[in-house]
């Protein structure tokens, strides 16, 4: 399979393993990049010394190419780049900040920029910016989300029709099936996030992998919008924030009970009752967990038969 993002990434398949904070450690990366896909380390829950540490057990685990997800919320940012750059990591994905802040820094360090927008607003600035991929992500997925709440599905023929950046699809998006629809769509490739959680190297604790292969339809829900709006598993974390908006609560009430901590929790730790469980809406398609390896060679499968069936008039 080969097209924009293939190119642009030199990648087998166009599709990128979403960073996901505490998922997503060296052995996701590698294993993905291993497969044919792009495995990205997620920074945002690692402290600088982690994070360089991943980077060099990754360089290990694979001759192929990854990346490095960067949420530029990030409290130590500045030393975050300058560990991607020292250590020449050739892709990095940005989110939840201003484009324009690291993408010309990074690439005249040769880096590819890819950034994560929930919006065409946020996709046009992405292009100003300069960026060689956007990544459009509907609020399905897990985790820190767009305050649009718009669909994937409804996201991506707005997002194509409106920048030339070769564009990725996230949210929503487990199967062969689902990854042709948004290419379809005009998506040059696809972002998959919570199908990766459910995987055997996810660093995610077995008890939250359990939990999301178990999970089903409308048990995730997206909330604390007042604060950055997160998709989570339903437990008792969220009924104690489910009692406390009967209240009216302040925001600084919310981060109170929200606290530090509370995502590793629940998805590093496996505490199911009080962490923080993000996945996203797709979680309910989700029946195992497999080796990423299967995970992938699956979707393809899939992919294929779907694409099939559409050129022969079947679908």
């Amino acid at each position: 399979m080969k097209n924009k993002i293939t190119d642009l990434f030199g990648i087998k398949y166009p599709i990128i393993q979403g960073g996901m904070i505490w998922n997503s450690g060296w052995r996701l990366a590698s294993a993905v990049s291993n497969a044919g896909g792009l495995g990205l380390i997620g920074a945002g829950s690692m402290y600088p010394e982690v994070l360089l540490d991943h980077i060099k057990k990754c360089k290990v685990a694979t001759s192929k190419t990854f990346g490095v997800n960067i949420p530029m919320l990030y409290p130590n940012i500045e030393e975050i780049i300058n560990i991607v750059i020292q250590q020449k990591v050739p892709i990095v994905f940005t989110s939840a900040g201003n484009p324009k802040t690291y993408t010309q820094r990074l690439q005249s360090h040769g880096i590819k920029v890819a950034h994560v927008v929930s919006s065409v607003k946020f996709a046009l600035k992405a292009e100003e910016a300069g960026v060689d991929a956007i990544v459009a992500e509907g609020f399905e997925a897990g985790g820190h989300n767009g305050r649009e709440e718009t669909t994937t599905l409804t996201l991506i023929p707005m997002v194509a029709k409106a920048i030339q950046t070769p564009l990725l699809a996230a949210g929503g998006i487990a199967t062969g099936q689902s990854m042709l629809a948004v290419m379809l769509l005009g998506a040059d490739g696809v972002q998959v996030g919570s199908r990766f959680v459910a995987s055997e190297e996810s660093s995610a604790h077995q008890n939250f992998k359990q939990r999301v292969v178990d999970s089903e339809e409308g048990e995730t829900i997206l909330t604390l919008k007042e604060l950055a709006p997160v998709r989570l598993i339903k437990n008792k974390f969220y009924k104690d924030l489910e009692n406390l908006y009967q209240k009216a609560p302040t925001k600084k009430e919310l981060k109170e009970l929200l606290g530090r901590g509370r995502a590793k929790r629940g998805m590093f730790e496996g505490d199911l009752e009080e962490g923080e469980l993000e996945i996203g809406q797709v979680a309910g398609q989700l029946e195992s967990i497999l080796k990423v390896e299967e995970i992938i060679e699956n979707m393809i499968k899939e992919y294929n038969e779907a694409r099939r069936k559409v050129v022969e008039g079947e679908i």
